[in-house]
């Protein structure tokens, strides 16, 4: 099999996970190609809004477990390939020295053992940085299963590490994944947060969870999210609507990936890092699951409409944050704005104020946006969802990185 043959299987094997932004690494190496920047690397875009490309492929799609929802599992009949170190190398060069890319995210199936597979990665990745001299950023997927030793080993050489939770409750672990032990997972997001520092795994560590593969609600998704940001200081949760790549009784009969679910997660799980909500802030057991037709922020902001309107030249900063349409930075401008003016609505469109979603909970100068007789559920709600349902039309149909 050619080296080009390998990359179709393996770049393909690669495209289910999800898990593989990164920042805040500080690697530098004057002596080789490549570094990190300090504002870090990501597949899609840097906060500086720059698209940035990592290559990211499988060691190998061969493995010895049978998980349920995954294509390369080992009772799939497809073909099958491994790269060796020194193939993944000049690959990760090459396509480096031709600015296809700015660094690697590596995975694998396992073969053998947990451990023959991390030893594996790890001769590959010392090999890419000492024979090589590759200094630029690279993301690996740790080996649930494998030794702390070769744990430490891998993450004195990387930027970041993940290791996939997969299902957000044990019960669906082992209904689709029974070779999967969720205690080897976050066995090793304890040794990462212990032993974290400038020189192992500076990017911190990430994970990904597959939505919609099993029944938990999104209450269920979003405490688990909530309970590992806590226990295991993870830079991200990711989340991965599952895609219907298998026939199996115990998989959901769907046709298209919960892409706007997904989304829905991803919006919410924004809100626990940044905005200082609680999971328990956006759903309960009496509502379980996230309103598909309005985002998280909106839809808590009409299920507490009697702490509306925000008057902008008053409220405080946190108080912005609840506001929907008001992001941190324009929740900070406001604030160093209305030290020197007071502010209109025309001002917060200069401002950055998502000004369509916004209007409908603040005053400006305690002037609503029309007439204050329309500040009521009922007239906010069937715009908002109007909005929404002409924004996100474009998520009911998956992009695709792979022709």
């Amino acid at each position: 099999m050619t080296l080009e043959e390998k990359l179709v299987i393996l770049a393909d094997g690669a495209k289910y996970d999800a898990s593989c932004s990164s920042s805040g690494s500080k690697r530098r190496d004057s002596n080789g190609l490549g570094s990190v920047a300090y504002s870090g690397i990501c597949h899609s875009f840097a906060s500086d809004g720059r698209c940035i490309s990592l290559l990211k492929i499988l060691m190998t799609n061969c493995c010895i477990f049978d998980c349920k929802y995954c294509l390369n599992r080992k009772s799939n009949n497809i073909k099958r390939a491994i790269f060796t170190p020194e193939e993944i190398c000049t690959i990760t060069m090459n396509f480096y020295r031709r600015n296809y890319i700015e660094g690697l995210f590596l995975s694998s199936g396992i073969i053998k053992s947990p451990d023959y597979t991390m030893e594996l990665l790890i001769k590959t990745i010392k090999m890419l940085r000492y024979k090589y001299h590759f200094h630029g950023y690279i993301h690996c997927k740790a080996i649930p299963g494998a030794s702390n030793q070769l744990l430490k080993e891998l993450g004195c050489l990387v930027d970041r590490l993940s290791a996939n939770i997969e299902l957000p409750t044990a019960n669906g672990l082992k209904l689709l994944a029974p070779n999967k032990e969720e205690n080897k997972v976050t066995k090793i997001m304890s040794y990462v947060k212990e032993n974290r520092n400038a020189s192992f795994v500076p990017a911190g560590q990430s994970t990904q969870m597959i939505v919609g593969a099993t029944k938990e609600t999104d209450l269920d998704i979003m405490n688990k999210s909530e309970s590992l940001y806590k226990s295991y200081d993870l830079k991200r949760v990711f989340y991965s609507a599952y895609i219907p790549v298998n026939k199996d009784k115990l998989l959901p009969a769907l046709t298209t990936p919960p892409l706007l679910r997904e989304h829905r997660l991803y919006q919410a799980d924004w809100l626990l890092r940044f905005y200082g909500f609680k999971t328990k802030d956006l759903l309960d057991e009496d509502n379980p699951n996230f309103n598909i037709l309005m985002d998280p922020k909106a839809n808590w902001a009409l299920r507490h409409l009697d702490e509306f309107p925000k008057e902008i030249n008053e409220a405080t900063y946190y108080d912005l944050l609840k506001v929907p349409g008001i992001g941190i930075k324009s929740a900070q401008r406001i604030i160093a704005c209305r030290q020197n003016f007071k502010i209109t609505f025309n001002d917060l469109k200069k401002i950055g104020v998502v000004i369509k979603r916004a209007k409908y909970f603040i005053t400006c100068n305690h002037q609503y946006f029309i007439n204050s007789n329309y500040f009521h559920k009922s007239f906010i709600e069937t715009n908002l969802i109007l909005e929404d349902s002409i924004k996100d039309e474009s998520l009911k149909e998956q992009l695709s990185l792979f022709s």
